[in-house]
């Protein structure tokens, strides 16, 4: 924001009128003193002090303003509601208006771009790192539930034929939903592989139920052959005729499979 010019008796009235002027507190307002005035003798020879004052940009001044320039330069109508959470670090900023479509591209792309680019502002020349989400027309939320079912399925998958999926590219935000939508289930385990922006999500079968399903089936058929009186008789003929596909039907099935 650029500087305002005040002009008082004394430099405390200047910041009064620069507060009033500016239509902020005291505690948002920064100032240089110009000249600090003078009475001078029986009032001849008086200077008045002069300031030059700003409002304090804070983080969420800094985010809509750049995204207020990028509508502007789109020639679209946005309007834009921020929330800033201190504790958290978090600042939230929701778009409205028409054709919302555009802003949020295929998949979510252009409304992550925007994101980042936000970020970007919002992170420059500041201590520690502040978070920023953007979002409209509930897209993130959709989305959310969008890959949560998406990863339920492809783990559902990944049981039935033992064989790991590899999902689509995806922001660090999108990979984190996967992980915690399968962070508790107790036969496939998810990580992420690749450099970015290629970086993806791979559901895999966890190597504990591999070895499970392994013992278990190698139980199932260690008791084959057995007779009574504590003797055990290997008819190998039988054993040699199994087929491929007669083990796969031997072999227990996890949990919720048909």
């Amino acid at each position: 924001m650029e500087m305002i010019t005040v002009t008082a008796k004394t430099v405390d009235e200047a910041v009064t009128k620069a507060l009033i002027e500016l239509e902020t507190t005291s505690d948002k307002l920064e100032y240089e003193v110009v000249d600090k005035g003078s009475t001078g003798f029986l009032g001849i020879g008086a200077k008045p002090a002069i300031i030059r004052a700003r409002k304090k940009e804070t983080v969420t001044d800094r985010a809509v303003n750049f995204l207020s320039q990028i509508f502007g330069a789109m020639n679209m109508e946005v309007s834009i509601t921020a929330a800033f959470n201190e504790e958290e670090q978090e600042l939230s900023l929701n778009l409205e208006g028409e054709d919302m479509g555009i802003l949020i591209g295929k998949r979510g792309q252009t409304l992550d771009s925007l994101q980042y680019l936000v970020s970007l502002i919002v992170n420059k020349d500041t201590d520690g790192y502040l978070r920023v989400k953007l979002d409209t027309e509930n897209y993130r939320e959709r989305r959310k539930e969008t890959l949560e079912t998406l990863s339920k399925n492809i783990a559902y998958k990944v049981k039935r034929t033992k064989r790991p999926v590899s999902l689509e590219p995806m922001n660090p935000y999108e990979r984190r939903i996967i992980h915690a939508a399968l962070q508790n289930d107790k036969y496939v385990t998810t990580r992420s592989e690749g450099e970015e922006p290629f970086r993806h999500v791979v559901i895999a079968l966890k190597k504990e139920a591999v070895s499970e399903r392994k013992g278990r089936y190698d139980r199932s058929r260690g008791g084959r052959g057995e007779r009574s009186g504590g003797y055990r008789r290997e008819n190998r003929r039988q054993d040699s005729s199994i087929s491929a596909e007669s083990e796969a039907q031997a072999e227990p099935k996890l949990d919720g499979e048909e």
